[in-house]
Order: structure tokens, then sequence, then C-alpha cells
């Protein structure tokens, strides 16, 4: 169909836009690869690799911040060419076509002076396909109309521009789709924070700012844990003007992730003014269209549908944590899709990589940006209360259970904090990861005894025995007693089990991370090696003897004394593994983001306690597997209930 043929047929039926052609708003050099894709004269092969497709780009050239005019207009010059086959401005056609009730795009185009709009699509294995062109010259307004037949395992529509003339202008650009007469729904913006009150503002700000989403919003709620307040940041009280009743601060006591974000689900319930509650997390930059395309795809999902959001980079802003988060429910372990984590849009465009043109199917999406439809939460209740730590994954494979999809959507995105440069498995939340996933697994694992759950436990626990991290290793044991306990003080022990665990990191000096390097003393050994030492992790065959002979030496050896006054070595984080730590008898051992190190001492004592208790808790485990199976599942919906957190959260009040 033409562009002026599909002009016609789309007045004739009820079109929603449901993306906006977008520029970064601060013009930030870092995430304009996300918004026009740079790369050039990319080939793409079949699955074959006997045929190529290649898409001629001509004159294609990065994007200049000046060329930027404003939030949806960009100027392209005289023979240049720009490619909006990018994260944020190409289609996610796919997507569209499998979840929603969708089954055509609409591409619509306001330009100004001489030049060529070109749209092309891809198929699921990247491959690129000159779909249909125009000339444009003068003011010129453009529609086409796309299928979404042929995108059934992926796929992508996206357009060029060339200039010819004098250059041409890019005056506002969108995807629509027809809506059959569906409502536009409402959205509450739920944020949890605990002394990150500078980003949330900033998160505040940009949501007053973008005058489409506040039309959408029913209210954005800053449920605030911690004690440097949001409400007291210098400039709160002037966009808390602007936002009027729109914004609303709850104080509530530390609760976690999962008690602030239950406490967002609870108040869009009981308010009953939108659709749905967006979880945001509170150390984001928020890209604000993100918001509205969700809120657009979900209207016309099939079926209630939970629609997350990706994770880029804050501090490396053109790379993608991870394209689609899964289950591996053998293992019971989350994590992204093979080979589809940290891609850097910088050095490979969306065009260019084959791999994000295949749709991926999440199991769970992050709840650093996740949308969840108020049918849902009615229907499968709150969040678990487990401070943090599984609680997104564990909601998603509950909805799941109960019918509800997770959609990870491209195009919907924030940047976040990276963890590239944190280790939480060896601090206070190690009781957390081992805890919560071991209560998911009871909850949801298909597998007998959970599959291979126990016996990785166990792995990780003589890892950090070797590792001579005792006090990780403690936490550890103390989420295995509390797991045989039950699931009766879960919501007991939110407010309390955080501060025991950090105030528990004085009895462990493998914990108590110094700043100054001076802090300890210079390393020593009696016996240097002769030659620099680099060891290997052991095969799968020598596992199991080494494993054997390094805990005997770790509970039974006698500790070196030149150990006990010196460390014997001087170990940077990334090398700090487990199977170069059990040769030492003490080091001193940086930290993830490299701002302190904490000092290692063997103690055969210690490790003889604790190997014991985790051997003992693991049987008991193992033996009482299908009796706490049923206690969780069983205990599911009166602890995620609206009543069971009402209680929880009048108990937390600041003044009680």
């Amino acid at each position: 169909m033409t562009a002026e043929q599909a002009s016609d047929a789309s007045t004739q039926e009820s079109l929603r836009i449901v993306q906006r052609v977008i520029f970064p708003a601060n013009r930030d050099l870092d995430t304009l690869p996300l918004y026009v894709d740079p790369d050039t004269s990319k080939v793409q092969k079949d699955d074959g690799g006997s045929s190529a497709v290649v898409q001629a780009v001509g004159m294609a050239r990065k994007l200049h911040p000046e060329d930027i005019l404003d939030r949806g207009s960009v100027q392209v010059r005289r023979g240049e060419r720009l490619s909006f086959g990018s994260y944020f401005n190409a289609f996610p056609a796919s997507y569209w076509r499998k979840w929603t009730i969708a089954t055509k795009t609409v591409l619509h185009l306001e330009t100004e002076g001489e030049g060529t709009v070109i749209v092309y699509r891809s198929n699921a294995r990247g491959a690129s396909q000159r779909v249909d062109s125009v000339l444009v010259e003068g003011s010129a307004s453009n529609d086409f109309e796309l299928t979404l037949a042929p995108f059934g395992d992926g796929g992508w529509y996206w357009f060029d521009l060339i200039a010819g003339g004098d250059g041409m202008t890019l005056n506002t650009a969108h995807w629509a789709v027809p809506d059959e007469g569906r409502p536009q729904g409402r959205v509450t913006l739920g944020v949890t924070t605990f002394n990150r009150a500078d980003y949330c503002l900033e998160t505040i700000k940009s949501i007053d700012a973008d005058a489409g989403l506040r039309e959408i919003l029913a209210e954005l709620i800053i449920v605030d844990q911690g004690n440097k307040k949001v409400a007291d940041e210098a400039g709160f009280d002037v966009v808390a003007e602007s936002m009027g009743e729109q914004l609303r601060i709850i104080n509530q006591g530390n609760l976690g992730g999962s008690g602030g974000f239950a406490r967002n689900m609870y108040e869009m319930l009981v308010s009953d003014k939108s659709d749905y509650v967006m979880l945001l997390d509170d150390d984001i930059e928020l890209e604000t269209e993100g918001v509205m395309r969700a809120v657009a795809f979900a209207d016309l999902c099939r079926k209630p549908t939970i629609v997350g959001g990706h994770m880029f980079d804050m501090y490396n802003k053109s790379v993608l944590h991870a394209y689609s988060e899964v289950v591996n429910f053998y293992r019971f372990l989350w994590g992204p899709v093979e080979g589809l984590g940290n891609h850097d849009f910088s050095a490979a465009g969306l065009r260019s990589t084959p791999q994000l043109h295949r749709r991926w199917d999440a199991d769970y999406n992050g709840w650093w940006m996740c949308l969840i439809p108020k049918t849902v939460v009615e229907t499968i209740g709150l969040s678990l209360p487990v401070f943090i730590k599984w609680d997104d994954a564990e909601y998603s494979l509950r909805a799941r259970a109960a019918g509800f999809p997770t959609v990870t959507l491209p195009g919907a995105a924030v940047w976040h904090v990276s963890w590239a440069d944190k280790d939480d498995s060896v601090d206070w939340q190690a009781y957390y990861h081992e805890r919560n996933r071991l209560i998911a697994t009871l909850l949801h694992s298909p597998f007998p005894k959970g599959g291979r759950i126990l016996r990785e436990s166990l792995n990780t626990d003589v890892k950090h025995l070797v590792s001579m991290q005792y006090y990780p290793q403690q936490a550890r044991v103390m989420a295995l007693r509390d797991v045989l306990a039950g699931p009766g003080d879960l919501h007991k022990q939110l407010p309390t089990m955080m501060p025991k665990l950090r105030a528990m990191r004085e009895e462990f000096p493998d914990s108590q991370v110094k700043t100054d390097p001076a802090a300890f003393p210079e390393v020593f050994r009696k016996r240097p090696p002769k030659k620099p030492q680099s060891y290997k992790q052991p095969g799968a065959l020598g596992l199991l003897p080494w494993a054997v002979k390094t805990v005997l030496k770790q509970t039974m050896a006698p500790v070196r004394d030149t150990a006990k006054a010196n460390p014997e070595a001087q170990v940077a984080h990334q090398d700090g593994k487990w199977w170069s730590l059990a040769h030492l008898d003490s080091a001193v051992v940086s930290n993830a983001d490299g701002t302190g190190a904490s000092w290692h001492l063997r103690d055969p004592k210690m490790a003889r306690q604790l190997v014991v208790e985790s051997a003992k808790l693991h049987a008991q485990l193992f033996s009482n597997w299908e009796t706490l199976r049923a206690q969780y599942r069983e205990a599911l919906p009166a602890i995620t209930s609206m009543e069971s957190w009402r209680e929880t959260f009048e108990a937390s009040e600041p003044n009680k």
C-alpha cells in the first residue's frame, strides 16, 4: 500500500499512537546511539551463510547534538543520512504481533525540505529488507501502513532519512496501531527509596516535565523508607507544587524493596485510580517515553500482562544490562538469556546485531521498571515479604501460574546504577540470596527436591569457607535455619533481620572493609613462592579430590604463625577466586568497587563449625523438602494478601 493509500485507510479506523520517535532530552552524547543507529555498511547473512542481505547506508553518520531541534525533531544535513533503526526508535514488530491485538502498524512522518524516506524491516535472523520509500519536498506528511504478519519469530520496522537539496527536517514521527476502541489506561508510578533522595527528586522532575505522561498518570507514589527524606531535598517544594495531587509521599519503616513495592501495589488498589502500577527503582534515570509505551502495550495485550522495561548502565549509558531475564528451573537460578547480557549499542547497533532481532520471551522482569496490571495484583496478591532478592522473579512466576505472562518490551527502559562494581553475595545480602532463592524454589520448582538447588547451595557454602569468607557463610547458615522454620515469621522479620545482619559484621574481620591501605600490616610470607603463582580452577574430574583435600586443610591444618600477624598476599578483587584464596592462610582482599579491602584469616575452628552446620541443615532440607514445599505453597495467599501487608505497614509507621 502506498503512503497516500495508507493515509486514507487510517482515517477510517481508530489508531492509537503507541511509540513516538524521540531524541535524548539533554542531548547526551553517550545515549545518542540508542536513538539513531550510527552503524554503517553492516552486512547480515542468513542462517545458512550462503547469501548476504546488505542495507546500503550511503553517507550514514553519527548524529551531532546540535542537529537535535527538540524532543521529537531533528535536522538532516544535505547529502547525509540518518537511520532510525535504533533501540528507542525502531518498532519492535514481533512483540506487538505476539502479545497484542494489533495486526498492523502505521508509521506517520511529517517532514520539511527535500529528501527520501525509506522504510525497512528485518526478520528474526536480523536480515534487513527494504519495504517502501517516498520522495518528499516542502512540507510533507506521509503514512505507511505496515503489516505485522511476517513477524512471528522476530523482526523490527524502522526508517531512514536521506537529505537532498538544502537538507531536510523531521518535525515529528510516530508509530500507531488500531486499538479496536479499547480505553486509554491510567498508571500509578511507584518508587521505593532508601536514602537516595537526590536520584528520587530527579525522577520526580522528569515525570513532572513530560506533559504526555502526566495525561495518563493517576498518581506518583514515593515510599520513603530512609532517614534522608526526599521531601527535604532542595527543590522538592517547587516540583511538588507543580505536580499537585499527582504526587504523594508515604513515609514508612525500612521493609526493603519488597515492602516498599508491596506498599505501592497496596495503595494502587486502595485508591482505585488507575489500571496499572509501574514499579520504579530509586537510583535510576527515567526515559519517560518508555512509561507511555509500556502502558499502550499493556492496554492492547490479548490478556492482562506484566510489561517490563530494560535496564541500561547509568555510568556506561549505551550498555544494556540484559535483553531478557529468565529462570533456569533445574538450577533455579535467574539471569539473562545467554549471549544477550551487557550489549554495547555504541559498538554494535540494532541493525548489526542479529541476536536482537529475534523475539526473546522473558520469565520475569526486574523491578527497576515493571508495569503490573491491577487485575494481576487483585488476583495473585502483593509482593512476597522477603525484603530484597527474588521478589520480582517470584512475582512473575506466580503470575504466570495464574495465566498472566511477563513481556520485556524493547524501547522501554531506564538507566540504573550498575552492580558491575558490587558483590553483594559476600555482604549481609548473602542471607537474602540464599533464603529467598530457596523459598522461590519451594514455591515454584517443578523438579523433585528442587532440582539441583541443594547441591549448588552446598557447593556455594564450601566456596565461601575455602575463601575464608566466614561472615557471608554465617549469614547463609542463618538463612537455611529460617527456611526450615517455615513461612510464619517472614513478615515479622522484615524490619529486624537486616539490622541484625549488619551488626553481626563486627564479629568477622573478613566483613570489615577498611579504606586506608595502611590499615593492614605489610604482606609477609616466610617462604614466598619461587615464581609468581597462578592457580587454575579445578576441572570436573579433579574437583572432588581437590575439594576433599582443601576442606580438610581449611578445617584441620593449623594456621601458620606468620599469617596471623601479617597477610600472606594482597589480592585484587578480580583475582580473589575460591580456588586461589584456598591456598592461603591469610590475605588482604579488595572489595568489588575498589574503595577498600578486608583481611581474610583462616580459622579452622570456625570453618569446622560452619561446614558441619551447613551439611546438617542441607540434610534436613533434603529430608523435609516435600513438607516445606507444602507449607510455603499453602501460606502464599495469606502472606501476600492485603490484610497481612496492612498489618505490617501499620506496625512500621514512623510513630509506632
